[in-house]
Protein backbone atom coordinates (compact mmCIF):
# COMPACT_ATOMS: atom_id res chain seq x y z
CA UNK A 1 0.00 0.00 0.00
CA UNK A 2 1.06 3.57 -0.66
CA UNK A 3 -0.34 6.95 0.35
CA UNK A 4 -1.80 9.93 -1.38
CA UNK A 5 -2.45 13.14 0.53
CA UNK A 6 -5.68 15.00 0.97
CA UNK A 7 -4.83 18.62 1.56
CA UNK A 8 -7.28 20.68 3.62
CA UNK A 9 -7.61 24.45 3.20
CA UNK A 10 -10.17 25.40 5.83
CA UNK A 11 -9.74 28.80 7.37
CA UNK A 12 -7.28 28.85 10.23
CA UNK A 13 -5.79 25.39 9.83
CA UNK A 14 -4.37 22.92 7.38
CA UNK A 15 -4.58 19.18 7.68
CA UNK A 16 -2.57 16.52 5.93
CA UNK A 17 -4.52 13.29 5.73
CA UNK A 18 -2.77 10.11 4.72
CA UNK A 19 -5.21 7.84 2.93
CA UNK A 20 -4.19 4.34 1.82
CA UNK A 21 -4.39 3.50 -1.89
CA UNK A 22 -3.28 0.42 -3.76
CA UNK A 23 -0.45 0.37 -6.29
CA UNK A 24 -0.81 -2.24 -9.02
CA UNK A 25 2.06 -3.95 -10.90
CA UNK A 26 1.23 -1.69 -13.84
CA UNK A 27 1.94 1.35 -11.71
CA UNK A 28 -1.70 2.34 -11.33
CA UNK A 29 -2.49 4.27 -8.19
CA UNK A 30 -6.05 3.22 -7.39
CA UNK A 31 -8.42 6.11 -6.86
CA UNK A 32 -9.56 7.07 -3.36
CA UNK A 33 -12.23 4.80 -1.92
CA UNK A 34 -15.77 6.20 -1.87
CA UNK A 35 -15.59 6.68 1.89
CA UNK A 36 -12.71 9.15 1.41
CA UNK A 37 -14.85 11.46 -0.71
CA UNK A 38 -17.86 11.02 1.55
CA UNK A 39 -15.88 11.80 4.70
CA UNK A 40 -14.27 14.76 2.96
CA UNK A 41 -17.65 16.20 1.98
CA UNK A 42 -19.16 15.57 5.43
CA UNK A 43 -16.19 17.10 7.24
CA UNK A 44 -16.17 20.06 4.90
CA UNK A 45 -19.89 20.74 5.46
CA UNK A 46 -19.51 20.61 9.23
CA UNK A 47 -16.56 22.99 9.11
CA UNK A 48 -18.58 25.53 7.13
CA UNK A 49 -21.06 25.92 10.00
CA UNK A 50 -20.57 29.09 12.03
CA UNK A 51 -18.40 28.53 15.08
CA UNK A 52 -18.83 30.49 18.34
CA UNK A 53 -16.19 33.26 18.77
CA UNK A 54 -13.29 32.48 21.06
CA UNK A 55 -12.86 34.69 24.18
CA UNK A 56 -10.33 37.47 23.62
CA UNK A 57 -7.18 37.55 25.71
CA UNK A 58 -5.83 40.67 27.48
CA UNK A 59 -3.40 42.74 25.48
CA UNK A 60 0.21 41.77 25.91
CA UNK A 61 -0.59 38.31 27.24
CA UNK A 62 1.50 35.64 25.60
CA UNK A 63 -0.39 32.72 24.21
CA UNK A 64 0.55 29.39 25.65
CA UNK A 65 -2.10 27.44 23.75
CA UNK A 66 -0.46 25.10 21.23
CA UNK A 67 -3.67 24.97 19.16
CA UNK A 68 -3.53 28.72 18.69
CA UNK A 69 0.01 28.45 17.37
CA UNK A 70 -1.14 25.60 15.17
CA UNK A 71 -3.98 27.80 13.87
CA UNK A 72 -1.50 30.53 12.91
CA UNK A 73 0.64 27.96 11.14
CA UNK A 74 -2.43 26.60 9.37
CA UNK A 75 -3.34 30.08 8.15
CA UNK A 76 0.17 30.52 6.79
CA UNK A 77 0.03 27.16 4.99
CA UNK A 78 -3.37 27.97 3.53
CA UNK A 79 -2.12 31.15 1.98
CA UNK A 80 0.86 29.30 0.58
CA UNK A 81 -1.28 26.58 -0.96
CA UNK A 82 -3.66 29.04 -2.56
CA UNK A 83 -0.82 31.15 -3.92
CA UNK A 84 0.84 28.05 -5.35
CA UNK A 85 -2.40 27.03 -7.01
CA UNK A 86 -2.83 30.48 -8.46
CA UNK A 87 0.76 30.60 -9.75
CA UNK A 88 0.36 27.16 -11.27
CA UNK A 89 -2.85 28.07 -13.03
CA UNK A 90 -1.40 31.39 -14.21
CA UNK A 91 1.74 29.74 -15.53
CA UNK A 92 -0.38 27.14 -17.28
CA UNK A 93 -2.13 29.85 -19.27
CA UNK A 94 -5.30 30.30 -17.22
CA UNK A 95 -6.88 33.74 -17.26
CA UNK A 96 -6.47 36.22 -14.44
CA UNK A 97 -10.25 36.56 -14.15
CA UNK A 98 -10.62 32.84 -13.47
CA UNK A 99 -7.89 33.06 -10.81
CA UNK A 100 -9.64 36.00 -9.16
CA UNK A 101 -12.92 34.11 -9.15
CA UNK A 102 -11.21 31.04 -7.71
CA UNK A 103 -9.60 33.13 -4.97
CA UNK A 104 -12.90 34.81 -4.11
CA UNK A 105 -14.78 31.49 -4.09
CA UNK A 106 -12.09 29.94 -1.94
CA UNK A 107 -12.33 32.77 0.56
CA UNK A 108 -16.11 32.49 0.82
CA UNK A 109 -16.35 28.68 0.71
CA UNK A 110 -12.96 27.04 1.25
CA UNK A 111 -12.34 24.20 -1.16
CA UNK A 112 -11.38 20.68 -0.33
CA UNK A 113 -8.35 19.93 -2.48
CA UNK A 114 -7.46 16.33 -3.22
CA UNK A 115 -4.33 15.45 -5.15
CA UNK A 116 -4.09 12.10 -6.90
CA UNK A 117 -1.14 10.68 -8.80
CA UNK A 118 -1.16 7.95 -11.44
CA UNK A 119 1.68 5.86 -12.81
CA UNK A 120 5.05 7.19 -11.82
CA UNK A 121 4.42 10.65 -10.36
CA UNK A 122 7.84 11.97 -11.26
CA UNK A 123 7.20 11.39 -14.97
CA UNK A 124 3.71 12.95 -15.13
CA UNK A 125 3.47 15.76 -17.68
CA UNK A 126 -0.18 16.83 -17.41
CA UNK A 127 -2.54 18.12 -14.75
CA UNK A 128 -6.28 17.43 -14.88
CA UNK A 129 -8.28 19.54 -12.44
CA UNK A 130 -11.86 18.55 -11.58
CA UNK A 131 -14.28 20.93 -9.89
CA UNK A 132 -17.13 18.96 -8.36
CA UNK A 133 -20.02 19.31 -5.99
CA UNK A 134 -19.65 20.35 -2.36
CA UNK A 135 -16.80 22.64 -3.48
CA UNK A 136 -14.36 19.77 -3.95
CA UNK A 137 -11.42 20.20 -6.30
CA UNK A 138 -9.36 17.22 -7.42
CA UNK A 139 -6.01 17.67 -9.16
CA UNK A 140 -4.68 14.61 -10.94
CA UNK A 141 -1.10 14.16 -12.06
CA UNK A 142 -1.32 12.10 -15.23
CA UNK A 143 0.48 11.29 -18.48
CA UNK A 144 -0.73 12.87 -21.70
CA UNK A 145 0.15 9.87 -23.86
CA UNK A 146 -1.96 7.54 -21.66
CA UNK A 147 -5.00 9.83 -21.75
CA UNK A 148 -4.71 10.57 -25.47
CA UNK A 149 -4.39 6.86 -26.27
CA UNK A 150 -7.47 5.75 -24.31
CA UNK A 151 -9.84 8.74 -24.43
CA UNK A 152 -11.12 10.51 -27.54
CA UNK A 153 -12.19 13.40 -25.27
CA UNK A 154 -8.69 14.01 -23.93
CA UNK A 155 -7.13 13.30 -27.33
CA UNK A 156 -9.20 16.09 -28.84
CA UNK A 157 -8.39 18.47 -25.99
CA UNK A 158 -4.65 17.82 -26.25
CA UNK A 159 -4.65 18.18 -30.03
CA UNK A 160 -6.17 21.66 -30.02
CA UNK A 161 -3.05 23.47 -28.90
CA UNK A 162 0.46 22.56 -27.89
CA UNK A 163 1.82 22.39 -25.34
CA UNK A 164 -1.08 21.87 -22.91
CA UNK A 165 0.05 21.63 -19.31
CA UNK A 166 -3.33 21.30 -17.65
CA UNK A 167 -7.01 20.64 -18.41
CA UNK A 168 -9.81 21.94 -16.24
CA UNK A 169 -13.23 20.29 -16.06
CA UNK A 170 -15.88 22.28 -14.23
CA UNK A 171 -19.25 21.18 -12.79
CA UNK A 172 -18.14 17.56 -12.66
CA UNK A 173 -21.16 15.55 -11.51
CA UNK A 174 -19.30 12.47 -10.29
CA UNK A 175 -15.75 13.37 -9.30
CA UNK A 176 -15.11 10.07 -7.58
CA UNK A 177 -15.96 7.96 -10.64
CA UNK A 178 -14.20 10.41 -12.95
CA UNK A 179 -10.98 9.81 -11.02
CA UNK A 180 -11.58 6.06 -11.17
CA UNK A 181 -12.14 6.16 -14.94
CA UNK A 182 -8.85 7.99 -15.46
CA UNK A 183 -7.13 5.45 -13.22
CA UNK A 184 -8.54 2.59 -15.30
CA UNK A 185 -6.68 3.98 -18.32
CA UNK A 186 -3.51 2.75 -16.60
CA UNK A 187 -4.82 -0.82 -16.25
CA UNK A 188 -4.19 -3.64 -18.71
CA UNK A 189 -7.17 -5.76 -17.54
CA UNK A 190 -10.04 -3.36 -16.90
CA UNK A 191 -12.65 -6.09 -16.55
CA UNK A 192 -10.67 -7.67 -13.71
CA UNK A 193 -10.81 -4.33 -11.90
CA UNK A 194 -14.61 -4.26 -12.27
CA UNK A 195 -15.26 -7.75 -10.89
CA UNK A 196 -15.30 -6.63 -7.26
CA UNK A 197 -17.61 -3.68 -8.02
CA UNK A 198 -21.40 -3.70 -7.82
CA UNK A 199 -23.83 -2.99 -10.63
CA UNK A 200 -24.75 0.61 -9.62
CA UNK A 201 -21.07 1.59 -9.45
CA UNK A 202 -20.27 0.00 -12.81
CA UNK A 203 -23.18 1.93 -14.34
CA UNK A 204 -21.61 5.11 -13.02
CA UNK A 205 -18.26 4.12 -14.51
CA UNK A 206 -19.99 3.31 -17.80
CA UNK A 207 -21.59 6.75 -17.95
CA UNK A 208 -18.31 8.59 -17.33
CA UNK A 209 -16.33 6.31 -19.65
CA UNK A 210 -18.79 6.94 -22.47
CA UNK A 211 -18.58 10.70 -21.95
CA UNK A 212 -14.77 10.49 -22.12
CA UNK A 213 -14.83 8.32 -25.22
CA UNK A 214 -13.01 5.62 -23.24
CA UNK A 215 -14.23 2.81 -25.51
CA UNK A 216 -12.17 0.03 -23.95
CA UNK A 217 -13.71 0.78 -20.55
CA UNK A 218 -17.20 0.98 -22.05
CA UNK A 219 -16.69 -2.46 -23.60
CA UNK A 220 -15.45 -3.89 -20.29
CA UNK A 221 -18.44 -2.42 -18.42
CA UNK A 222 -20.84 -3.94 -20.95
CA UNK A 223 -19.15 -7.33 -20.63
CA UNK A 224 -19.52 -7.09 -16.86
CA UNK A 225 -23.20 -6.12 -17.08
CA UNK A 226 -23.92 -8.92 -19.53
CA UNK A 227 -22.49 -11.57 -17.19
CA UNK A 228 -23.44 -10.38 -13.69
CA UNK A 229 -26.92 -11.06 -12.17
CA UNK A 230 -29.22 -8.07 -11.66
CA UNK A 231 -31.67 -7.42 -8.86
CA UNK A 232 -35.16 -6.10 -9.57
CA UNK A 233 -34.24 -2.44 -9.06
CA UNK A 234 -30.95 -2.79 -10.94
CA UNK A 235 -32.62 -4.26 -14.03
CA UNK A 236 -34.46 -1.08 -15.00
CA UNK A 237 -31.35 1.03 -14.44
CA UNK A 238 -29.19 -1.29 -16.53
CA UNK A 239 -31.68 -1.44 -19.40
CA UNK A 240 -32.20 2.33 -19.51
CA UNK A 241 -28.45 3.04 -19.28
CA UNK A 242 -27.57 0.52 -21.98
CA UNK A 243 -30.25 1.78 -24.34
CA UNK A 244 -28.90 5.31 -24.04
CA UNK A 245 -25.59 4.09 -25.49
CA UNK A 246 -27.20 3.00 -28.74
CA UNK A 247 -27.35 -0.52 -30.15
CA UNK A 248 -25.63 0.40 -33.42
CA UNK A 249 -22.72 2.19 -31.76
CA UNK A 250 -21.78 -0.33 -29.10
CA UNK A 251 -23.75 -3.44 -30.04
CA UNK A 252 -25.59 -3.80 -26.74
CA UNK A 253 -28.31 -6.08 -28.07
CA UNK A 254 -26.70 -9.07 -26.32
CA UNK A 255 -27.42 -7.39 -22.98
CA UNK A 256 -30.97 -6.42 -23.88
CA UNK A 257 -31.73 -10.01 -24.88
CA UNK A 258 -31.88 -10.78 -21.19
CA UNK A 259 -35.14 -8.82 -20.96
CA UNK A 260 -36.51 -9.11 -24.52
CA UNK A 261 -36.38 -11.57 -27.38
CA UNK A 262 -36.08 -11.08 -31.13
CA UNK A 263 -38.35 -14.07 -31.69
CA UNK A 264 -41.53 -12.67 -30.17
CA UNK A 265 -44.08 -15.22 -29.01
CA UNK A 266 -47.65 -14.10 -28.25
CA UNK A 267 -48.26 -14.17 -24.50
CA UNK A 268 -51.17 -16.58 -24.87
CA UNK A 269 -48.81 -19.35 -26.00
CA UNK A 270 -46.53 -18.89 -23.03
CA UNK A 271 -49.48 -18.51 -20.65
CA UNK A 272 -51.05 -21.70 -21.98
CA UNK A 273 -47.83 -23.59 -21.29
CA UNK A 274 -47.61 -22.25 -17.73
CA UNK A 275 -51.25 -23.07 -17.00
CA UNK A 276 -50.89 -26.54 -18.46
CA UNK A 277 -47.88 -27.32 -16.25
CA UNK A 278 -49.59 -26.05 -13.10
CA UNK A 279 -52.95 -27.69 -13.75
CA UNK A 280 -51.42 -31.10 -14.50
CA UNK A 281 -49.13 -31.20 -11.50
CA UNK A 282 -49.76 -33.93 -8.93
CA UNK A 283 -47.40 -32.53 -6.29
CA UNK A 284 -49.55 -30.65 -3.78
CA UNK A 285 -47.01 -28.30 -2.24
CA UNK A 286 -45.45 -27.17 -5.51
CA UNK A 287 -48.83 -26.81 -7.23
CA UNK A 288 -50.32 -24.66 -4.46
CA UNK A 289 -47.22 -22.49 -4.28
CA UNK A 290 -47.16 -21.90 -8.03
CA UNK A 291 -50.89 -21.20 -8.13
CA UNK A 292 -50.42 -18.44 -5.57
CA UNK A 293 -47.41 -17.07 -7.43
CA UNK A 294 -49.03 -17.07 -10.88
CA UNK A 295 -52.21 -15.49 -9.50
CA UNK A 296 -50.14 -12.77 -7.84
CA UNK A 297 -48.13 -12.11 -11.00
CA UNK A 298 -51.26 -11.89 -13.11
CA UNK A 299 -52.71 -9.36 -10.69
CA UNK A 300 -49.53 -7.28 -10.77
CA UNK A 301 -48.93 -7.48 -14.52
CA UNK A 302 -51.69 -6.86 -16.98
CA UNK A 303 -51.15 -9.28 -19.86
CA UNK A 304 -54.39 -8.19 -21.52
CA UNK A 305 -52.99 -5.24 -23.41
CA UNK A 306 -52.07 -4.46 -27.02
CA UNK A 307 -54.86 -6.60 -28.47
CA UNK A 308 -54.03 -9.79 -26.58
CA UNK A 309 -57.13 -9.83 -24.33
CA UNK A 310 -59.15 -12.13 -26.56
CA UNK A 311 -56.25 -14.54 -27.01
CA UNK A 312 -55.58 -14.87 -23.27
CA UNK A 313 -59.29 -15.16 -22.55
CA UNK A 314 -59.53 -18.03 -25.02
CA UNK A 315 -56.57 -19.77 -23.37
CA UNK A 316 -58.16 -19.52 -19.92
CA UNK A 317 -61.56 -20.72 -21.08
CA UNK A 318 -60.03 -23.68 -22.92
CA UNK A 319 -58.50 -24.71 -19.58
CA UNK A 320 -61.87 -24.21 -17.85
CA UNK A 321 -63.68 -26.39 -20.37
CA UNK A 322 -61.08 -29.13 -20.04
CA UNK A 323 -61.40 -29.09 -16.24
CA UNK A 324 -65.21 -29.13 -16.42
CA UNK A 325 -65.17 -32.07 -18.82
CA UNK A 326 -62.78 -34.04 -16.59
CA UNK A 327 -64.81 -33.20 -13.49
CA UNK A 328 -68.05 -34.41 -15.11
CA UNK A 329 -66.41 -37.69 -16.18
CA UNK A 330 -65.16 -38.28 -12.63
CA UNK A 331 -68.59 -37.52 -11.14
CA UNK A 332 -70.18 -40.02 -13.53
CA UNK A 333 -67.74 -42.77 -12.55
CA UNK A 334 -68.12 -42.15 -8.84
CA UNK A 335 -71.93 -42.16 -9.20
CA UNK A 336 -72.06 -45.57 -10.87
CA UNK A 337 -73.73 -48.33 -8.78
CA UNK A 338 -70.71 -50.62 -8.86
CA UNK A 339 -68.28 -47.90 -7.71
CA UNK A 340 -68.79 -48.99 -4.09
CA UNK A 341 -67.26 -52.34 -4.94
CA UNK A 342 -63.89 -50.77 -5.83
CA UNK A 343 -60.99 -51.16 -3.44
CA UNK A 344 -60.01 -48.41 -1.03
CA UNK A 345 -56.98 -47.31 -3.05
CA UNK A 346 -59.10 -46.83 -6.18
CA UNK A 347 -61.69 -44.82 -4.25
CA UNK A 348 -59.03 -42.60 -2.75
CA UNK A 349 -57.56 -42.01 -6.20
CA UNK A 350 -60.93 -40.85 -7.56
CA UNK A 351 -61.44 -38.62 -4.55
CA UNK A 352 -58.03 -37.05 -5.09
CA UNK A 353 -58.70 -36.47 -8.80
CA UNK A 354 -62.05 -34.78 -8.12
CA UNK A 355 -60.47 -32.55 -5.48
CA UNK A 356 -57.62 -31.68 -7.85
CA UNK A 357 -59.87 -30.78 -10.79
CA UNK A 358 -62.25 -28.74 -8.63
CA UNK A 359 -59.33 -26.88 -7.04
CA UNK A 360 -57.90 -26.14 -10.49
CA UNK A 361 -61.25 -24.83 -11.67
CA UNK A 362 -61.60 -22.63 -8.59
CA UNK A 363 -58.13 -21.18 -9.31
CA UNK A 364 -59.09 -20.40 -12.91
CA UNK A 365 -62.27 -18.68 -11.69
CA UNK A 366 -60.16 -16.48 -9.40
CA UNK A 367 -58.02 -15.45 -12.37
CA UNK A 368 -61.05 -14.71 -14.53
CA UNK A 369 -62.78 -12.77 -11.73
CA UNK A 370 -59.69 -10.68 -11.09
CA UNK A 371 -59.52 -9.78 -14.81
CA UNK A 372 -63.30 -9.04 -14.98
CA UNK A 373 -63.65 -11.84 -17.52
CA UNK A 374 -65.77 -14.36 -15.59
CA UNK A 375 -69.22 -13.69 -17.07
CA UNK A 376 -68.84 -16.41 -19.70
CA UNK A 377 -67.84 -18.87 -16.99
CA UNK A 378 -71.00 -18.04 -15.01
CA UNK A 379 -72.96 -19.13 -18.09
CA UNK A 380 -70.94 -22.34 -18.38
CA UNK A 381 -71.45 -23.16 -14.70
CA UNK A 382 -75.12 -22.19 -14.53
CA UNK A 383 -76.03 -24.76 -17.19
CA UNK A 384 -74.11 -27.71 -15.70
CA UNK A 385 -77.34 -29.47 -14.79
CA UNK A 386 -75.89 -32.98 -15.02
CA UNK A 387 -72.96 -32.10 -12.76
CA UNK A 388 -75.30 -30.54 -10.20
CA UNK A 389 -77.61 -33.57 -10.40
CA UNK A 390 -74.72 -35.94 -9.61
CA UNK A 391 -73.56 -33.74 -6.74
CA UNK A 392 -75.27 -35.62 -3.91
CA UNK A 393 -73.95 -38.95 -5.20
CA UNK A 394 -70.37 -37.90 -4.46
CA UNK A 395 -69.01 -37.73 -0.94
CA UNK A 396 -68.86 -34.26 0.57
CA UNK A 397 -65.11 -34.69 1.17
CA UNK A 398 -64.62 -34.79 -2.61
CA UNK A 399 -67.34 -32.42 -3.78
CA UNK A 400 -67.07 -29.50 -1.33
CA UNK A 401 -64.66 -27.57 -3.58
CA UNK A 402 -67.32 -27.67 -6.30
CA UNK A 403 -69.59 -25.76 -3.91
CA UNK A 404 -66.71 -23.31 -3.33
CA UNK A 405 -66.85 -22.51 -7.06
CA UNK A 406 -70.57 -21.75 -6.76
CA UNK A 407 -69.96 -19.62 -3.67
CA UNK A 408 -67.23 -17.63 -5.49
CA UNK A 409 -69.63 -16.84 -8.34
CA UNK A 410 -72.32 -15.63 -5.93
CA UNK A 411 -69.77 -13.38 -4.20
CA UNK A 412 -68.63 -11.99 -7.55
CA UNK A 413 -72.18 -11.22 -8.68
CA UNK A 414 -73.02 -9.70 -5.29
CA UNK A 415 -70.00 -7.39 -5.53
CA UNK A 416 -70.74 -6.39 -9.11
CA UNK A 417 -67.55 -8.05 -10.41
CA UNK A 418 -69.62 -10.24 -12.74
CA UNK A 419 -72.66 -9.05 -14.69
CA UNK A 420 -74.41 -12.10 -16.15
CA UNK A 421 -77.86 -11.82 -17.67
CA UNK A 422 -81.07 -12.24 -15.66
CA UNK A 423 -81.65 -15.66 -17.20
CA UNK A 424 -78.16 -16.79 -16.21
CA UNK A 425 -78.63 -15.57 -12.64
CA UNK A 426 -81.95 -17.35 -12.40
CA UNK A 427 -80.42 -20.58 -13.72
CA UNK A 428 -77.42 -20.34 -11.38
CA UNK A 429 -79.66 -20.05 -8.33
CA UNK A 430 -82.05 -22.74 -9.49
CA UNK A 431 -79.32 -25.29 -10.30
CA UNK A 432 -76.59 -24.61 -7.73
CA UNK A 433 -78.08 -22.99 -4.61
CA UNK A 434 -79.39 -26.26 -3.15
CA UNK A 435 -76.05 -28.15 -3.64
CA UNK A 436 -74.35 -25.26 -1.86
CA UNK A 437 -76.85 -25.49 1.01
CA UNK A 438 -76.22 -29.25 1.24
CA UNK A 439 -72.47 -28.66 1.69
CA UNK A 440 -72.72 -25.52 3.84
CA UNK A 441 -72.13 -27.22 7.19
CA UNK A 442 -68.97 -28.94 5.88
CA UNK A 443 -67.67 -25.70 4.35
CA UNK A 444 -68.13 -23.80 7.60
CA UNK A 445 -66.39 -26.35 9.82
CA UNK A 446 -63.82 -28.02 7.55
CA UNK A 447 -62.78 -25.43 4.98
CA UNK A 448 -60.47 -22.81 6.50
CA UNK A 449 -60.59 -20.46 3.51
CA UNK A 450 -64.40 -20.31 3.50
CA UNK A 451 -65.91 -17.02 4.76
CA UNK A 452 -69.58 -17.68 5.50
CA UNK A 453 -70.57 -14.05 6.07
CA UNK A 454 -69.18 -12.96 2.71
CA UNK A 455 -70.86 -15.86 0.90
CA UNK A 456 -74.21 -15.20 2.59
CA UNK A 457 -74.02 -11.55 1.56
CA UNK A 458 -73.23 -12.58 -2.02
CA UNK A 459 -76.11 -15.08 -2.24
CA UNK A 460 -78.58 -12.57 -0.80
CA UNK A 461 -77.57 -9.78 -3.16
CA UNK A 462 -77.72 -12.12 -6.14
CA UNK A 463 -81.27 -13.14 -5.21
CA UNK A 464 -82.32 -9.49 -4.86
CA UNK A 465 -81.23 -8.74 -8.46
CA UNK A 466 -84.09 -10.93 -9.75
CA UNK A 467 -87.73 -9.96 -10.28
CA UNK A 468 -89.80 -9.89 -7.09
CA UNK A 469 -91.65 -13.12 -7.96
CA UNK A 470 -88.35 -15.00 -8.32
CA UNK A 471 -87.10 -13.52 -5.04
CA UNK A 472 -90.18 -14.87 -3.31
CA UNK A 473 -89.83 -18.38 -4.77
CA UNK A 474 -86.15 -18.70 -3.85
CA UNK A 475 -86.40 -17.15 -0.38
CA UNK A 476 -89.42 -19.22 0.64
CA UNK A 477 -87.55 -22.35 -0.46
CA UNK A 478 -84.53 -21.17 1.55
CA UNK A 479 -86.76 -20.50 4.58
CA UNK A 480 -87.91 -24.12 4.57
CA UNK A 481 -84.31 -25.35 4.61
CA UNK A 482 -83.20 -22.82 7.24
CA UNK A 483 -86.03 -23.81 9.60
CA UNK A 484 -84.92 -27.45 9.34
CA UNK A 485 -81.14 -27.20 9.75
CA UNK A 486 -80.60 -23.72 11.24
CA UNK A 487 -76.98 -22.57 11.15
CA UNK A 488 -76.04 -25.45 8.86
CA UNK A 489 -77.77 -23.43 6.13
CA UNK A 490 -76.74 -20.00 4.80
CA UNK A 491 -78.37 -17.25 6.85
CA UNK A 492 -80.11 -15.00 4.30
CA UNK A 493 -82.15 -12.96 6.77
CA UNK A 494 -80.92 -9.63 5.35
CA UNK A 495 -82.13 -10.53 1.87
CA UNK A 496 -85.35 -11.82 3.41
CA UNK A 497 -85.92 -8.46 5.16
CA UNK A 498 -85.44 -6.51 1.92
CA UNK A 499 -87.80 -8.83 0.06
CA UNK A 500 -90.37 -8.48 2.86
CA UNK A 501 -90.30 -4.66 2.69
CA UNK A 502 -90.52 -4.72 -1.10
CA UNK A 503 -93.49 -7.09 -0.94
CA UNK A 504 -95.56 -5.79 1.99
CA UNK A 505 -94.46 -2.24 2.86
CA UNK A 506 -93.37 -0.48 -0.32
CA UNK A 507 -96.75 -0.88 -2.14
CA UNK A 508 -98.59 0.83 0.74
CA UNK A 509 -96.08 3.65 0.93
CA UNK A 510 -96.25 4.23 -2.80
CA UNK A 511 -100.02 4.38 -2.63
CA UNK A 512 -99.71 7.02 0.10
CA UNK A 513 -97.29 9.06 -2.07
CA UNK A 514 -94.31 8.33 0.14
CA UNK A 515 -91.19 6.22 -0.29
CA UNK A 516 -88.70 4.26 1.71
CA UNK A 517 -85.47 5.87 2.87
CA UNK A 518 -82.37 5.21 0.71
CA UNK A 519 -81.30 2.31 2.95
CA UNK A 520 -84.62 0.56 2.42
CA UNK A 521 -85.51 0.66 6.13
CA UNK A 522 -88.44 2.24 7.87
CA UNK A 523 -87.74 5.05 10.29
Amino acid sequence: MADFRVRSTETGQAKIRNVPIAVTPEGFWCCPAPVVFQKTIKHHSSQNKQKPPLPSKPAGQKSTNPSAEKGKLGHHLKSKLVSEDQRTLASDGSSLNHTDRLTKATAEHPQRKISVGFGKPETSDLKVILYGKENIAVRMSVHRNILAEHSSFFSEKLARQSPVSHIEIGDCEDVEIYVEAVGLMYCKEIRQRLIKQNVPRVLRVLKVAESLGFHLCVKSCLEYLEAVPWTGDEEENVVSSVRLLGIDKYGVSHILKRVSSDNYNPPNGTLARVLDLVLNSNEDKGRHEMKSLVLKLLKENNLWISGTANLCSETLYNCCRNCLESLLILFRKVSEPDFAENDLVSKENFTRQITLKADNLLWLVEILADRNMAEEFVVLWAYQEELAGLHLKVSVVSRHLVSCITARLFVGIGRGEMLPSKETRQMLLRIWLQPLIDDYSWLQHCCRSFDGKVVEEGIGRTILTLPLEDQQTILLSWLGSFLKVGNNCPNLHRAFEVWWRRTFIRPNLEQQGSSLPPDGKLS
